[in-house]
């Protein structure tokens, strides 16, 4: 008579607030069904916690401390951590890869703001609903805005990680011409996610909307300085929803001052900037506080991608979206 495999011992470890909102019943029902878990045990830290040591999988969220070589000793069955957010940077350590641990991360869940981000900036939704807004009548949109619309627009996507995948995915339906520019990937990989690879100084001197995946390193630092903010073609739109410090804040200022570009920025250099940047006042300029990524009823996105993730383990099957050591290096 065969009989079930047991369940793999799990535990979440990430802040609480954050447990709670990301997991909720039903979340927790489905989750039950896969592992065995405590649901109202939550490591945040990991000192005092029970069954430590039989934990072999880890779902982890925003304020998850670092599983650093001290955690990991007491945490001798842990094979797999599977992250309900974005970045695994805060915690996932290089004593995580040196155990072998395997990782997942819910990051491609975040991209629907740069794909509406850049269909509204070719439409130039924002400053046709200005000028609406002032004269409160139609006006010859076309004279205004020569060429504008979508069709056939070159989107230069900078940084191939996995929100910039996630992009491109989204991309791919409409009539766009897609550049990529990513030192770590070849001209095939790049055919293969329907971009063709091109140096980065390319990219920005001939796409209408450019869009920024890149991690923050130190030689992505400043990548765009004010030499290369001046490829950006007139008129162009500047999208960056990944760190803000890559861009030269004091350069993208004098650019969108001159009103030659437009920008459209999620994370800045400093996050929050001044009250007296001029940037929040230009029309121009789109700022919103870090909110690309999933908030609200979007978390339950975040929720399924992770469950999905811990089922596929389950069932000793790759997860869909992995992170590696070489990977996180070079991605956002």
């Amino acid at each position: 008579m065969s009989s079930t495999p047991p369940r793999p011992r799990a535990l979440f470890a990430m802040g609480r607030p954050h447990r709670d909102a990301l997991f909720p019943r039903a979340a927790i029902d489905r989750l039950t069904r896969l592992v065995d878990i405590e649901p109202d045990l939550v490591a945040e830290d990991f000192d005092h916690v029970p069954h430590l040591a039989a934990v072999e999988l880890l779902i982890t969220s925003w304020g998850c401390r670092p599983l650093d070589d001290a955690v990991l000793a007491r945490m001798p069955a842990l094979k797999a951590v599977v992250h309900a957010a974005g970045s695994v940077k805060h915690h996932v350590t290089e004593a995580c890869w040196e155990r072998g641990l395997h990782v997942s991360t819910a990051a491609a869940a975040n991209a629907e703001y740069t794909l509406a981000a850049i269909l509204f900036a070719n439409k130039r939704v924002l400053e046709i609903g200005g000028l609406y807004r002032e004269h409160r009548d139609a006006l010859d949109w076309a004279a205004h805005f020569p060429g504008f619309g979508n069709y056939r627009r070159t989107i230069g996507l900078v940084g191939a990680s996995l929100v910039g995948r996630r992009v491109l995915e989204l991309l791919r339906p409409h009539a766009f011409d897609i550049l990529l520019a990513d030192p770590h990937l070849d001209p095939e990989a790049a055919r293969s996610m329907g971009a063709r690879l091109v140096e980065l100084d390319e990219l920005l001197a001939v796409s209408d909307v450019v869009s920024l995946h890149a991690p923050a390193l130190p030689e992505t630092y400043h990548l765009l300085d004010a030499r290369r903010l001046s490829l950006l073609r007139d008129g162009a739109t500047l999208v960056n929803t990944g760190r803000g410090s890559l861009i030269d804040t004091a350069a993208l200022t004098a650019e969108a001052l001159s009103g030659r570009i437009h920008a459209v920025l999620d994370v800045t250099e400093p996050e929050v900037l001044p009250a007296a940047s001029p940037l929040y006042a230009l029309p121009n300029v789109l700022l919103t506080p870090h909110i690309a990524g999933s908030l609200g009823g979007e978390l339950a996105r975040i929720t399924r991608s992770a469950l999905d993730e811990v089922e596929r383990y389950c069932a000793g099957r790759e997860f869909a979206y992995p992170v590696n050591r070489a990977a996180l290096t070079t991605s956002a």
